[in-house]
């Protein structure tokens, strides 16, 4: 699925917000955060090419391939200080859309289909400075499981994978376990209230199985087989206030 954002105006908002606010001590052993923010997943996607894997026509295709959007979604996190640095960090979302465009031979069909992405996550980060510090920096890693639900495909690519017949297609997208790697900062206005940026990248593939069923004289061939991998490798920003209880 697809990528790239700035974040450097985020950065630069929170520090003017550092410009005008007083020291605090929020981030000490024992302490519980929980944040609500915006999550913004940009894929660096490439994709292996389209294999036909039986009927007419089976064969590989690398040119056959597509490009994942970038999707938005509300993101909140859970958060517990062990000691001053050492803490633990569970990220939930609302799953977000990402959608499918075809490029290469597939560019005419345009959107190829969509889903929706699962991808919780158990962290841990080292937060540098000292607990009474305003601003801290961090750094992480961890591991999520990713798998997809509401996996549709668009009706030009129905048509053209059952053999251009008007026929039906669905797919499926394999699920895995993937590392996390993250770094940011937050930004404490008092003792319970803060702000946070993190940027976290996830190296993850997944494989898409498509099945056809011809229409018409064409549906005496049976169910056409295809598969892909998709490199989706995204790059995720989550923009967040916290709250410590």
């Amino acid at each position: 699925m697809q990528k790239q954002f700035s974040f450097l105006p985020k950065l630069a908002a929170l520090s003017v917000m550092a410009a005008f606010a007083a020291p605090a001590m929020a981030q000490t052993a024992g302490s519980n955060v929980v944040n609500l923010g915006w999550f913004h997943l940009a894929p660096q996607d490439s994709s292996g090419g389209l294999t036909k894997l039986n009927g007419p026509g089976a064969a590989s295709y690398p040119n056959r391939t597509s490009s994942v959007s970038n999707a938005d979604t509300v993101g909140i996190a859970f958060t517990h200080f062990f000691t001053d640095n050492f803490a633990l960090t569970a990220d939930l979302g609302i799953p977000p859309e990402f959608k499918l465009k075809g490029t290469g031979d597939l560019q005419a069909l345009g959107e190829l289909g969509k889903a929706k992405q699962w991808s919780p996550a158990i962290v841990a980060k080292y937060y540098f400075g000292a607990a009474n510090d305003t601003f801290r920096p961090f750094v992480g890693a961890g591991v999520t499981y990713v798998w997809y639900s509401d996996v549709s495909l668009s009706r030009n690519f129905q048509n053209s994978a059952s053999l251009n017949t008007g026929g039906t297609a669905s797919a499926s997208l394999s699920s895995s376990w993937s590392p996390v790697l993250t770094g940011g900062a937050t930004y404490a206005f008092n003792d319970r209230w803060s702000a946070s940026l993190s940027v976290s990248y996830i190296p993850l593939k997944t494989d898409a199985d498509i099945t056809a069923q011809p229409a018409g004289a064409a549906a005496a061939l049976g169910p056409q087989r295809y598969k892909t991998t998709i490199t989706l490798d995204p790059i995720v920003t989550f923009l967040s206030v916290g709250y410590k209880f």
